[in-house]
């Protein structure tokens, strides 16, 4: 139905055979489904198998590891060659269970993400998955909501939508459901219409859907949204410009070795190939790939955790945050509001009596976009609260919302802090309703309604409604205030010369286990800041609750905030812990304040506004239940339970990933230097080489592969959160490069004593004893990355099964390749003495002895 917008209301509802007030049935929307699909845009077919399988055998590693095979079979060593190409293989099907492994992940986090939208069918509401929306579909939008499918709107209050992403313009439009177009127009001027991906600015509607999926004007340009997930995280880049200087590194020191090799008149096949193997293993070329695996499967043990990241940049950045600045509502408190007092204006202003009014009630239920669906609150939780409020004093809801129709609706917004609505009863009689904050609301106020009368309010009556607002503030209860009128209802002035009716009280309680996760946060380093829309009393009297403020912290609300020079917030800026009555623009100018001084900064949000604010901040953090699809879009984690100390779980979560990657990348690189200055000090003295082209492979291909990969699910350390943040790209920390060497010399070290030993009886049996030791010796290495102070045996760290079971598999696999016939001829192999055993596994358990040792001097806490 392209030309919707050229038809009235009436035509649409009949040619798609919906109706407005009961939606479609089920049983209709299988059918639609059956003949229309789902509302979702081809995407890009996933990378095959074979795709990935193409994809590493033309990455250079194997393509020189090729050559070298090509080149044993030419000249005659048909059993390296072989074993070479068994290496490849092994080395191709790993390679491609890791990256589909990290591609599962991030397709299951985005079905995790996937957009629902609120549709009438069966004649109720429910909130189904967008694309499960068909052609005649009755949906309900309002302010922070990405348009679904196409729409003609039926009804539309204030409706302003940002089209830029379909017409590129970025002025946002009006949209009219009255409007009908004469002839053909282009997408920008058709105002009764509403686009797929389009945002909503402001406003609330319904309307049905006439196009889904690709039929969608968004539909036609779907090639614009074309995208892979991007597994190249900053972290994978640094890591690939660490492996290309080790690669130049390689080449030079295999060129090195080569030419020592030919000097000293060694067999040139034999040297070709070491030179070859040499040039390989001191790449770690499966350190990318590991490091990807790694962080997929944080993510999704971070989403189990009801955190969700949606980009894996994010989980560097995690563990590098200094500052977190959180909403109150919902995500410090339980989000679930009470009315616990109120005042109308007969108490406050006139007799002292305190009887609720009917227009007080019907304000609360009128001026409203919640429902109470099986006792359960739809929608924003202040409204609901305010109709369990009046369900409690006898109020027949549903009859008064259908006595009195709404015609009239301008959505609160931070800016005004006002929501009013003009409602039509039965006799055709148009009373406004106005609610919002206090502060605002009494400025337009110039009446109080007084023994049923309405009466001038004074200066001095305002007085008295402020200092009650305080009075709630101190109890940490949030104030709001309500008023109405029957004359002037025009959109400019009706929210001018209103007539005060009273004010309620809420409590919304903290949320018990946010206190101990602050604390945590705190000991982590990580400062706390609470930015609220509450009043400055009440956001200071939950702040204390929670442990966020203290007698020397200071908190400022949005006047003091907007006063403040640039320089004097800067010198502030350090000791605020609350910001009260901000607007989305004031976060966004806190967010830049608080980068400027160079800290980390990790900002809540789940308003259409705070878009901004969330894209600025290094992690913005979206509501996951109450956030509007557009605040999802724009951050960089959601959290799905809307809680404090799911984000407290991130940073640890983060933390802990950041510190396996940097075990991995030193457990892989120790092997590699092992591996190198092995060779290059046995050709140096000109000594036969004490180990072959296959066991170089061999060597890497167990101690590459699965002692890394469990090390990148290391359980976290009890002190990850008492230590201060990671400075952000800080790949090598202090101590890191000296244990790569330190660890590197010593298995270089132990496997020229092993040569040395079996060189007593033969060349064979040097080089099954070095093979052994340096295999041996970097499975137990493995243990030693779990801590750099605390005992691998200390009750105080925990156990890693994975890393047993993967160090279990590693030696499985050497003493098959030892005891089989087969396989140790394949790899030159010879039967060792118990004594020559015993020496080979003595020196292998070194590096945990050494290790054991140092922890011993070593501080106690560790990162």
């Amino acid at each position: 139905m392209k030309d919707s917008y050229q038809k009235d209301i009436k035509t649409i509802i009949k040619e798609l055979n919906s109706n407005e007030k009961t939606g479609l049935t089920t049983v209709e929307v299988k059918k639609r489904q059956e003949q229309y699909g789902f509302n979702e845009l081809k995407q890009k077919p996933k990378k095959t198998i074979m795709k990935m399988i193409i994809e590493q055998l033309t990455d250079k590693m194997i393509i020189i590891l090729l050559i070298a095979s090509l080149l044993s079979f030419v000249l005659g060593e048909t059993l390296e060659g072989v074993v070479i190409l068994f290496i490849i293989a092994i080395n191709i099907i790993i390679s491609v269970i890791q990256e589909k492994k990290a591609s599962d992940a991030l397709e299951a986090l985005k079905n995790m993400n996937a957009p629902y939208t609120i549709v009438l069918r069966n004649g109720k509401k429910e909130k189904v998955l967008a694309k499960d929306l068909v052609p005649g579909d009755i949906v309900y939008l309002e302010a922070g909501n990405i348009i679904p499918a196409d729409i003609r709107w039926l009804e539309e209050h204030d409706i302003l939508v940002d089209e830029s992403a379909l017409t590129g313009e970025s002025v946002t439009v009006e949209k009219d459901k009255d409007y009908i177009s004469e002839k053909e127009e282009p997408l920008g001027e058709r105002k009764n219409m509403g686009f797929s991906s389009t945002i909503i600015n402001n406003g609330t509607g319904i309307g049905i859907v006439t196009n889904i999926g690709m039929a969608t004007e968004i539909g036609t340009i779907a090639k614009l949204l074309d995208s892979e997930d991007n597994l190249e995280t900053p972290l994978k880049q640094k890591l690939n410009k660490i492996g290309k200087v080790l690669s130049i590194l390689g080449i030079i020191i295999s060129i090195l070795i080569f030419i020592i090799g030919i000097i000293h008149g060694q067999n040139l096949i034999s040297i070709l190939m070491i030179a070859v193997s040499l040039a390989i293993s001191v790449i770690p070329e499966g350190l990318p790939a590991t490091v990807t695996v790694v962080m997929a499967i944080g993510v999704q043990r971070m989403a189990e955790k009801r955190a969700l990241v949606k980009q894996l940049p994010a989980v560097e950045t995690l563990g590098s945050a200094t500052v977190i600045c959180t909403d109150k509502t919902g995500t410090l408190t339980e989000n679930k509001m009470t009315v616990t007092e109120y005042y109308t204006a007969d108490n406050l202003l006139g007799s002292g009596e305190n009887n609720l009014t009917d227009l007080l009630a019907y304000c609360g239920i009128l001026c409203n976009n919640a429902s109470i669906i099986k006792g359960e609150i739809q929608g924003d939780p202040t409204e609901g609260a305010l109709l369990q409020f009046a369900e409690k004093n006898k109020y027949n809801i549903e009859k008064i919302i259908k006595e009195n129709k709404k015609d009239y609706e301008k959505p609160f917004d931070s800016d005004r802090k006002l929501m009013t609505v003009i409602c039509k009863d039965e006799k055709g009689k148009k009373t406004a309703y106005i609610k919002g904050a206090p502060e605002e609301l009494i400025k337009k106020c110039s009446y109080a309604l007084i023994d049923g009368k309405k009466k001038k309010i004074t200066d001095k009556d305002k007085e008295i409604i402020s200092t009650k607002c305080d009075y709630l503030a101190d109890n940490a209860l949030r104030s709001l205030g309500f008023a109405y009128k029957t004359t002037k209802l025009s959109e400019k002035e009706v929210e001018d010369d209103l007539i005060f009716l009273g004010i309620t009280g809420m409590i919304d309680p903290p949320r018990k286990e946010v206190m101990a996760s602050i604390k945590s946060c705190h000991e982590a380093g990580v400062r706390v800041i609470m930015i609220t829309g509450d009043h400055k009393k009440t956001a200071v009297a939950i702040a204390k609750q929670l442990g966020i403020y203290n007698d020397s912290d200071l908190a400022v609300n949005v006047e003091e905030f907007h006063e403040m020079t640039r320089e004097e917030l800067h010198k502030k800026l350090p000791k605020i812990s609350v910001f009260s009555r901000v607007s989305p623009k004031d976060k966004l100018d806190i967010v830049n304040a608080l980068q400027e001084q160079q800290e980390i900064v990790g900002m809540t949000g789940d308003g259409v506004n705070d878009a901004p604010a969330l894209n600025t901040a290094d992690i913005g953090i979206a509501m996951g239940k109450n956030g509007t699809d557009v605040a999802k879009d724009a951050a960089d984690m959601l959290l799905l339970d809307d809680n404090f100390k799911t984000i407290e779980v991130a940073i640890k979560e983060g933390r802990r990933i950041y510190r396996n990657i940097q075990k991995v990348i030193q457990f892989l690189l120790t092997g590699n230097i092992a591996e190198v200055l092995t060779i290059l000090l046995a050709m140096v003295f000109n000594l036969k080489t004490p180990i072959l082209a296959v066991h170089i492979l061999f060597v890497n291909l167990i101690t590459d592969t699965l002692p890394a990969l469990a090390l990148g699910v290391d359980p976290a350390n009890k002190n990850t959160m008492k230590h201060p943040p990671t400075k952000k790209g800080t790949l090598f920390e202090k101590g890191m490069i000296f244990n790569i060497a330190y660890y590197g010399a010593l298995l270089t070290l132990l496997s020229f004593t092993a040569y040395f030993v079996g060189l007593q009886e033969s060349y064979e049996t040097a080089i099954t004893m070095t093979f052994i030791t340096l295999c041996l010796s970097q499975i137990v290495h493995a243990m030693n990355q779990h801590s750099n102070t605390i005992s691998f045996f200390s009750k105080e760290q925990p156990k890693n099964k994975i890393l047993f079971l993967a160090m279990l598999a590693s030696v499985l696999i050497l003493m098959t390749i030892i005891f089989v016939p087969a396989l140790s001829k394949f790899f030159s192999i010879v039967p060792l003495s118990s004594t020559q055993w015993l020496i080979a596994i003595g020196l292998s358990f070194m590096p945990l002895m050494v290790s054991e040792i140092i922890k011993l001097f070593a501080p106690k806490e560790e990162k």
